[in-house]
């Protein structure tokens, strides 16, 4: 089961993450944040600019792993439905690879991805009955492989996650109406977090989200959860949660080889 996560703004002092990262090590891969006060911040600079910049240290802390290992839990808007999974994760650089092992719903079920082979296709291969099927070579962006996903398996871990938040908060720079705040104390389990939250008050076209969330792990300097909100049905309304990614138990100092993404892997179901 996906550990509990608690975000009360009541016990979360407000402050400006500054942009500098120290002490990223391999073994631990420790980061330290630097906090600053609000009124640090230049009076002519967008608001999202201290939070993109925390966002790219972020990065780069990132793009110092291989590879890790983790859970990952995801709630997502699907079409017109709501898809809540958990599954073991198993993520590479380079080549960016990807297994996962289902834990729930679809228990058991196995999916692999590595760029450049297998005509570039994710296999997948069920548990129970279902396995009798045998394992099904399928184009990411096929209907059947998107069906419980909003993006596919080439954007999967938390690299490609936090890709997507540098995009969507770049594109929103070029815009007002933006107010960005900065939390402390945050859990995610044990897990103590800081948070950056940006917002919008009013739906406009050039705004996919109403609200975003990205939560930090204060010991390692990753990303560990991503929360999108759409905007509220009306005022005093609470906004509907769009898509929730978290990452959870990462392994960062694992070696990932050819092997943890071979479908011949004795560990492994296929």
């Amino acid at each position: 089961m996906a550990r509990t996560s608690s975000f009360s703004r009541s016990q979360f002092s407000r402050r400006v993450f500054a942009t500098r990262l120290a002490a990223v090590g391999m073994l631990g891969i420790v980061g330290q944040s630097v906090f600053a006060d609000e009124t640090t911040s230049k009076a002519t600079e967008h608001p999202l600019a201290p939070a993109l910049a925390h966002a790219r240290i972020c990065m780069e802390t990132l793009k110092k792993l291989s590879g890790y290992e983790s859970k990952f839990t995801k709630t997502e808007v699907v079409g017109k439905q709501t898809v809540s999974q958990s599954m073991k994760m198993k993520v590479r650089h380079e080549p960016f690879s990807v297994y996962l092992y289902f834990a729930e719903p679809h228990a058991g079920r196995e999916v692999i991805f590595v760029e450049g082979r297998n005509n570039n296709n994710l296999l997948v291969h069920e548990a129970g009955f279902a396995s009798l099927i045998g394992t099904l070579e399928l184009v990411p962006t096929s209907s059947q492989a998107m069906s419980e996903n909003r993006y596919p398996i080439t954007k999967a871990g938390i690299q490609k996650m936090m890709e997507g938040v540098i995009e969507q908060w770049e594109a929103e720079t070029k815009y007002g109406e933006t107010e960005v705040k900065y939390f402390e104390d945050a859990k995610i389990g044990d897990m103590k977090c800081r948070v950056i939250e940006s917002s919008h008050p009013e739906p406009r076209k050039q705004f996919k989200f109403h609200m975003t969330r990205v939560w930090i792990d204060e010991k390692s300097g990753l990303p560990v959860r991503v929360q999108q909100f759409g905007f509220p049905a009306k005022k005093g309304v609470k906004p509907p949660i769009i898509e929730d990614y978290t990452f959870t138990d990462i392994k960062a100092e694992v070696r990932l080889t050819d092997r943890d993404f071979d479908t011949k892997n004795p560990s492994y179901n296929y």
